[in-house]
């Protein structure tokens, strides 16, 4: 008997999404820096983006200006370390959208800079609250409403501080260390579900949260001497990569992490 002819067509699933409707992007950390431009390269897409954060008028400020554009957005506060906040998010998107396509998990803290054995441990406890078990929760509830659609697309933002530790971020690296791994334990659970899941870690950005950094001379001037191209990031450039993982040019692509730091890990 002869087999069937194999297929590069990914199987069809049922959904949820009226054809030609937009796709629902949520994006944590979205009111500043790579979540920022994340949800305006989603938007120019053609996107709904959910613009999230723990401030609600900064949010605002964000999906303001990419209604300005031209594009959707709806801005709902919610503080990636706050299991409740978490959970009316999941809630709002379920009763104001009714489906959920895309996951962008980068919102994020580092509390403490320092040696690592010196980490307070309200500091530690934070790092993990947000950076791993928010990544973690907003996972599962979008999983929750993406397999009862067309499936969906999850990007955890993490860092090269996964990768290789970097010096005085102990708790932060532990953390992003940790997304790695969780990103390849979703993308097998979730792929027979049709979810992709796949991680970014970008290296030093230009952004505000690593403006502590970029601001001290010396600092600025060790990192530079270890980046091949000689530069910080910026946003958008991290941006980019998470919109190809959110793309259907990546319909083939999950459990990766794709990094973005100038070769510093070359």
């Amino acid at each position: 008997m002869t087999p069937p002819a194999p297929t590069s067509s990914p199987p069809s699933r049922p959904t949820n999404r009226a054809r030609g409707a937009p796709k629902v992007a949520v994006v944590t950390g979205a009111s500043r820096g790579i979540g920022a431009a994340v949800a305006h390269l989603l938007a120019a897409d053609g996107a709904h983006v959910v613009v999230s954060s723990r401030d609600a008028a900064a949010c605002e400020l964000t999906a303001g200006e990419i209604r300005a554009r031209g594009g959707m957005a709806t801005a709902i506060a919610c503080h990636a370390g706050n299991m409740e906040a978490i959970g009316e998010l999941a809630r709002r998107i379920a009763s104001e959208f009714g489906r959920w396509d895309i996951l962008v998990n980068n919102a994020a803290t580092n509390p403490y800079f320092g040696p690592i054995y010196e980490t307070p441990l309200a500091a530690f406890e934070k790092t993990v609250a947000v950076n791993l078990r928010g990544y973690f929760t907003l996972s599962c509830e979008a999983v929750r409403q993406m397999r009862d659609g067309t499936g969906g697309v999850i990007v955890n933002v993490a860092s090269i501080g996964g990768l290789v530790p970097q010096p005085y971020q102990g708790a932060y690296s532990i953390t992003k260390a940790g997304i790695l791994n969780m990103t390849r334990s979703f993308a097998k659970d979730c792929a027979p579900l049709g979810i992709r899941v796949n991680a970014v870690a970008p290296g030093f950005t230009d952004t505000a949260f690593s403006a502590a950094l970029s601001s001290d001379h010396v600092t600025l001037e060790a990192y530079l001497a270890k980046i091949p191209m000689a530069r910080i990031a910026r946003p958008e450039e991290i941006a980019a990569t998470v919109r190809f993982l959110c793309s259907d040019a990546a319909s083939y692509v999950t459990g990766s992490c794709l990094t973005v730091d100038g070769g510093m890990l070359a």
